[in-house]
């Protein structure tokens, strides 16, 4: 791990991190999004960064406030920066070049994950995407990211959807389920359901289907999800 301190970070006002917060950089190259992490003219700043090659730099105490979420919400908590730990992972995001992000950047973050988890007592289904806890503004870290993967590990849910799921899901009213599960109630629907499958349906990103609509397979793993019904981890950490 590399030490490379950002100034800018706040107390946490006794407030315990709750919450893992996952980011992507969304800038050309790691130099550039390292740069603009450290600088304090940015008013910007994560507690680390992991690089493509499975780097990670540390910016801000875990003890310290980082400001990584801004304006954000999730299961009532607001202004998460107070109640979380920021990762943020290089990649140039949407506007720059969005790109599957590589195994061993992910198997990094998976490794910092488990590191803090229990220093917290921090649950898998409390690590979140960015996109997650401020729908209407972000996207990161995208249909890309592996969160599959990461429940696997043990470090974040995935749903494990069984047939009466599917059945059972057939009249769930979405908009409220979205609420339901953590997603901000304020937000405008069509902006909690993106959220929603960039995250936990990732397929609908693909050739031939079409985000931001309601489908079958939305509702059921949003309902295996309510329900707690999820992906076992494989193996032991």
């Amino acid at each position: 791990m590399i030490d490379l301190p950002s100034p800018n970070y706040n107390s946490r006002q006794g407030q315990k991190p709750q919450y893992i917060i996952l980011h992507y950089t969304g800038m050309t190259n790691a130099k550039q999004a390292l740069d603009r992490l450290t600088d304090p003219a940015s008013q910007v700043s994560a507690h680390y960064t992991v690089d493509e090659r499975g780097e990670i730099y540390c910016h801000v105490s875990e003890e310290d406030r980082a400001w990584h979420a801004g304006q954000s919400f999730w299961r009532g908590v607001t202004g998460l920066n107070a109640h979380s730990i920021g990762i943020e992972i290089v990649n140039p995001g949407h506007e720059f070049g969005y790109r599957p992000f590589p195994d061993i950047q992910i198997s990094a973050v998976i490794d910092l994950c488990r590191d803090i988890m229990p220093r917290y007592d921090i649950d898998p289904e409390d690590v979140l995407g960015h996109s997650d806890i401020a729908p209407a503004r972000k996207q990161d870290p995208g249909e890309l990211f592996p969160w599959e993967r990461l429940a696997r590990e043990g470090v974040a849910v995935w749903p494990d959807v069984a047939d009466e799921d599917t059945v059972l899901s057939m009249g769930m009213n979405i908009p409220r389920a979205l609420c339901d599960y953590g997603y901000d109630p304020r937000v405008k629907y069509a902006e909690r359901l993106m959220a929603f499958q960039r995250r936990f349906v990732p397929e609908i990103f693909t050739p031939g289907y079409t985000p931001g609509t309601e489908t079958s397979l939305t509702r059921a793993r949003l309902y295996a999800l309510l329900a707690g019904h999820l992906t076992s981890p494989q193996g032991t950490w």
